[in-house]
C-alpha cells in the first residue's frame, strides 16, 4: 500500500488481508510498543522497521501473500523495499491511494488516537506528510491506482 496519512491505506489493506493475505501494519507496532505520537523518533523507526523487514522475509520464504500497509511516501523507500524482496522472488506491486488533500486531512482531523489506524497528528505535520508525498510512477514497477473517496469518509 502506498499513499499518505489519511488517503484509506487500512481499509483497502483489511479488505485484501480478509481475502488472504498477511497484513504488516507499522503503525500497528507502533501503537503495540506503547508510542501514540507520530512522528516517531528516529531509534523507534529503525527498530521498528527492522523487525518488520524480518517478518516479512520470513513470511514470503513460508509462501504467504503479503500487504505492506506502510505509507511508502518516497521512491527511495519503495526501493528499498523491492531491492529487499526481489532475491525473494518477488517484484511488488504499488497500490497507490490516490486520495484528495482534503478528505485526507479531513480525516486525520477526525483521527482520536483510539486504535493503531488513529494516530492524531497535527494540521501542520498531517498537511506535511500530504505535500511531501512522493507519488508512485509507472517506471517503479507494477503499479495499481486507486482513485480514493472525494468526500470526507472514515478510513486511513
Amino acid at each position: 500500500m502506498c499513499g499518505p496519512a489519511g488517503a484509506g491505506k487500512s481499509t483497502v489493506a483489511r479488505r485484501l488481508e480478509r481475502e488472504g493475505m498477511v497484513r504488516i501494519s507499522f503503525d500497528e507496532v507502533a501503537w503495540d510498543m506503547g508510542l501514540r505520537t507520530m512522528p516517531l523518533d528516529a531509534e523507534s523507526q529503525r527498530v521498528i522497521e527492522a523487525s518488520l523487514q524480518d517478518r516479512i522475509a520470513g513470511l514470503i520464504k513460508a509462501g504467504s501473500d503479503v500487504v505492506l500497509d506502510f505509507s511508502f511516501w518516497s521512491r527511495r523507500m519503495r526501493e528499498d523495499y523491492r531491492n529487499m524482496l526481489r532475491p525473494l522472488g518477488i517484484e511488488p506491486e504499488t497500490i497507490y491511494m490516490a486520495t484528495p488533500r482534503t478528505v485526507a486531512l479531513a480525516r486525520i482531523r477526525a483521527r482520536r488516537a483510539a486504535h493503531a489506524d488513529d494516530f492524531c497528528l497535527s494540521e501542520e505535520v498531517a498537511a506535511q506528510y500530504f505535500d511531501q508525498f512522493e507519488v508512485p510512477t509507472e517506471d517503479e514497477g507494477p503499479l495499481t491506482v486507486i482513485a480514493g473517496p472525494h468526500t470526507d469518509s472514515p478510513g486511513d
